[in-house]
């Protein structure tokens, strides 16, 4: 399986694109800014889209993508999504204010767009050449949210993505009874920026290794840092960097990594 990184920054800038993975060719995990950098031909390619939650950081590209390819399908772009986070798109995004309602252009019984509901706990099985799983594991942020891990249908390790996040442990109760191949977790700010983190249900680097000491001693695997702000970044990695080197749990002898755009994850 591969997941493409086409954005992991919590907001733009040069070279910085909202949060959006391609896994294999076909399915879209959150759809930031990161979309952009798509030929028309590999947007067109993808038929189904996860939505970690409603965010605008995480749903930025999704209504320009489908104007974009919308008529290039014969069948609608699947979207699946917390019921909130359906809502959201329905109320105000798809409204015929800020973007037409795509589920009813160019015709109801034939839309560019089909919204499907899934839960926490929920296992979806997506894709028809290379057929995937994913599990919507727990979030904890501001508005609903969820995780997910995808894994190949016929078995092996999971690619698991924690969302937008603040302290998960039922995530983690979770997460350590799967077989993981690689964990890409959110800390948006840095320590100086502590409270702010904690108000926006956010991780920062000693809450994040308060997180990761979660992972049942016998596990391990990289663990890739996303959602950084572009502001924060080098602050943010060099703050984890010295809590590692002070042996702090969580992070003492975890191999931890910068999670970079147009990375190529293969597992």
């Amino acid at each position: 399986m591969q997941v493409r990184v086409l954005g992991c920054s919590g907001a733009i800038a040069k070279d910085c694109r909202t949060t959006s993975f391609l896994v294999d060719t076909d399915l879209l995990v959150d759809a930031g800014t990161g979309v952009g950098d798509l030929t028309l031909d590999e947007m067109a390619r993808i038929d189904d889209v996860v939505l970690t939650h409603s965010h605008l950081d995480h749903i930025a590209a999704l209504p320009l993508m489908l104007d974009a390819i919308g008529s290039r399908r014969t069948q609608p772009l699947r979207v699946h999504a917390l019921h909130a986070t359906i809502e959201a798109l329905r109320a105000h995004v798809f409204n015929n204010v800020i973007w037409p309602d795509f589920e009813s252009i160019p015709s109801p019984e034939a839309p560019f767009v089909s919204f499907h509901e899934i839960s926490v706990g929920q296992t979806l099985q997506l894709g028809t050449s290379a057929p995937k799983l994913i599990e919507v594991l727990p979030a904890v942020h501001t508005v609903p949210a969820c995780g997910f891990a995808v894994r190949r249908a016929t078995g092996g390790a999971h690619w698991v993505f924690s969302g937008d996040t603040e302290r998960n442990a039922p995530f983690w109760d979770r997460v350590n009874a799967l077989d993981v191949a690689m964990l890409i977790i959110e800390t948006a700010f840095s320590s100086r920026e502590r409270a702010l983190a904690e108000r926006s249900l956010h991780l920062s680097p000693a809450v994040l290794a308060d997180e990761l000491a979660h992972i049942d001693p016998g596990k391990h695997y990289p663990i890739y840092i996303t959602h950084t702000k572009p502001a924060e970044t080098e602050e943010i990695m060099s703050q984890i960097e010295t809590l590692a080197g002070r042996q702090v749990a969580g992070l003492a002898q975890r191999d931890i990594r910068w999670l970079k755009a147009d990375g190529i994850l293969t597992f």
